[in-house]
């Protein structure tokens, strides 16, 4: 459970089992949460989405004043986020007509991704969200402070990636004010992740097949996580992309912005 947003909290509570009254249930069940403090706990995660709405609308003002398109990045840990930044940082510096990028990078702890996109010639800053499991609209008002503090000018950007934590639960329910959602499935995670996590699929506008070149390696069926894909996020387009060999890059750059 998000000790942040009470993630967890939501659903109905336990059913008292016979011979078991309430408090003996408590007293067996470390977890258990009585039906109030559950309600209170809702209550809580509730207020705190409206005033994660509020700053998220207030940030998205703030991209539409600086004109730059924002995209917020989701992904299991280990799905590639941060590999896909790298390559595309790299890939645009190349490009006959490079656009401005910058990137904001959330993480528990550590600046470390951070560190590996600035020296694939990204502005980046960190954001450490410590116990959260997810950025937040808030957060990434901060983030964008700093990178202004850095000397970088927002209203020379094109794009901005928010590389958001590695979890594929909460982070779906905080708008970040962003003007795109990309969620990677990397081919080793299985074809049925879409269907084990709708929720953050189906709110996505990009879906990134990653690592696709480990795809035969791994005994990846295409057609059924496509499938997958189509019945969870009918919406959503869909690139199949390898960091490291650049295939689907330009496809990527075309859609984002």
């Amino acid at each position: 459970m998000c000790v942040d947003c009470a993630c967890g909290l939501a659903g109905p509570g336990p059913s008292p089992k016979a011979g078991l009254n309430v408090s003996q249930k408590a007293s067996s069940s470390p977890g258990f949460q009585p039906p109030a403090a559950r309600s209170q706990a809702l209550s809580l995660g509730l207020r705190l989405l409206a005033h994660n709405d509020r700053q998220a609308e207030a940030n998205r003002v703030r991209f539409a004043a600086a004109g730059l398109v924002a995209v917020n990045l989701l992904s299991s840990p280990g799905s590639g986020k941060t590999a896909l930044l790298e390559a595309l940082a790299r890939h645009n510096a190349a490009a006959a007509k490079p656009v401005a990028l910058a990137a904001l990078v959330g993480d528990l702890a550590t600046d470390l991704d951070a560190a590996r996109l600035r020296a694939a010639g990204l502005a980046a800053a960190p954001i450490t969200t410590g116990q959260a499991c997810h950025l937040d609209a808030a957060m990434v008002d901060r983030g964008l402070d700093a990178l202004e503090a850095g000397g970088l000018d927002l209203a020379h950007l094109d794009l901005l990636l928010i590389e958001n934590v590695g979890n594929l639960v909460c982070p779906a329910a905080y708008d970040l004010g962003e003007q795109q959602r990309l969620v990677l499935l990397a081919v080793g995670e299985g074809e049925d992740k879409p269907l084990k996590y709708p929720a953050t699929f189906a709110s996505a506008d990009l879906v990134v097949i990653s690592k696709v070149d480990l795809a035969e390696a791994v005994g990846f069926e295409r057609e059924r996580a496509l499938a997958n894909i189509g019945a969870v996020a009918p919406r959503a387009r869909t690139v199949e992309l390898s960091a490291r060999s650049g295939a689907g890059l330009v496809e990527l750059m075309a859609l984002l912005g």
